[in-house]
């Protein structure tokens, strides 16, 4: 008989029609699928940490129409169809209770659960579909400008934007755990008779589950796979003073003083945006904060930590837009003028999937801030928000929008403020 399924580095396996599937263990009773059409599985870390260990022994059973993988509490179970060729997953928890399973293809429908369709450039609109049970309750995916906290029966944007905020996590009331990992725009379809996610332009499906006992013990598998905060230096869990903007130095002494006058505590105060000169400028703006050393040292006299706004968006008028522009560290539009964003002027975004352009913005922020003796950065608009979110229109270092816009998510939420800074800040840290 043909083999259809495969052990490898610790890994089930299956090749059919094109596609190479593999699951492998992604950190204890959780699981990591990836499927790729027409080529090699794709080692792409986009919030996962690298192949955190299962903490315990890993089963793989393959027989000639069927396998099984089995991390702790959590088994998928894999059935290759001979008639459609086609594989079809199933995921239980430890007492056998199923927990979700791929959709069937429905004979001569032929709607089968992962759909490839290519696109120019050899990328492919992906789409993986699941069977839902009515009574199931959803929960998680981010900040939505919406008021239902089940989102079962709801049709959710996966895209940043200003106010919103994909985090493509779901927890389900039957026991698990869904992390969507895959940075490409589209949609989480949560309906009565199916559950579907949807990549607008990707190379390979890629998701994790996890399988758990309670809600803290899946969001526990959760933050162990995708990095957890450090913990808030004491002042941050002290009283913040912050307003729309502080205008000038004088006005942001003025209000710590006072503080301080009338015996209040006050741990940070946060000067907001514009007090640069030029959007992208990185820096404070010499006419109205004439000695930002002399500020920062003041306050830190007072016990009173500065956190600064940094922003992405470089000006055409800036001082460092034309040097940006020719060494390739910002964001391109793919028709049409290259204008991003008209906020307050017509402007662009700094690309922070590019190395190069991360380096150097922290070399203007570590002059300018660091250097001084600023330690908090706010980094602000990072959605990025365009001004049109045509996210096919935009090309980032790492590819189209359409294909790696949400990684601004992915890569804050799993590494912060290192990632915008690094490698600068990474190596004051330790």
């Amino acid at each position: 008989m043909m083999q259809h399924f495969f052990i490898e580095n610790n890994s089930l396996v299956w090749r059919g029609n094109g596609e190479t599937l593999m699951i492998q263990p992604w950190g204890p009773n959780s699981l990591r699928l990836r499927s790729r059409m027409m080529g090699d599985i794709l080692n792409e870390d986009f919030a996962l940490l690298p192949n955190p260990p299962a903490h315990g022994p890993v089963q793989i059973e393959v027989e000639e129409q069927q396998a099984s993988i089995v991390n702790g509490k959590i088994r998928a179970e894999l059935d290759y169809d001979v008639w459609f060729r086609n594989c079809r997953i199933h995921y239980y928890n430890q007492e056998g209770q199923l927990l979700l399973e791929e959709a069937f293809h429905y004979g001569g429908l032929k709607k089968y659960a992962r759909e490839f369709t290519p696109l120019p450039g050899g990328d492919f609109r992906l789409s993986v579909n699941f069977e839902a049970p009515e009574d199931e309750k959803l929960f998680g995916m981010g900040q939505y400008q919406q008021e239902y906290l089940d989102l079962k029966h709801s049709v959710v944007e996966m895209s940043q934007r200003n106010t919103q905020v994909s985090v493509p996590f779901l927890l389900s009331s039957r026991g698990y755990g869904f992390l969507w990992h895959n940075p490409a725009v589209g949609k989480a379809i949560f309906a009565k008779n199916f559950t579907q996610w949807q990549a607008d332009a990707s190379r390979q499906v890629d998701y994790w589950i996890t399988a758990g006992d309670s809600p803290a013990e899946i969001t526990e598998r959760y933050a162990s796979v995708t990095g957890t905060v450090p913990m808030m230096p004491e002042y941050g869990l002290g009283f913040w003073q912050c307003r729309l903007r502080y205008w000038n130095q004088e006005q942001v002494l003025d209000v710590a003083r006072e503080y301080k006058r009338r015996g209040l505590p006050l741990d940070v105060i946060v000067v907001d945006f514009f007090h640069w000169p030029k959007m992208g400028d990185f820096r404070f703006d010499s006419e109205f904060f004439p000695d930002p050393k002399a500020m920062v040292d003041e306050l830190k006299e007072m016990g009173v930590e500065l956190m600064v706004s940094v922003w992405p968006q470089i000006a055409l008028t800036s001082e460092n837009y034309e040097e940006m522009r020719q060494l390739g560290l910002l964001v391109r539009a793919e028709k049409g003028n290259q204008v991003t964003m008209q906020f307050p002027e017509d402007s662009t975004f700094y690309d922070a999937t590019n190395p190069r352009a991360r380096a150097y913005v922290w070399e203007k922020c570590r002059k300018n801030y660091y250097d001084i003796g600023v330690r908090i950065f706010w980094l602000d608009e990072a959605e990025p928000e365009f001004g049109v979110c045509d996210f096919d229109n935009y090309r980032y270092h790492l590819g189209n929008a359409s294909r790696v816009s949400n990684i601004y998510i992915c890569l804050l939420d799993a590494h912060g403020l290192a990632y915008m800074m690094e490698p600068a800040l990474r190596e004051d840290r330790q």
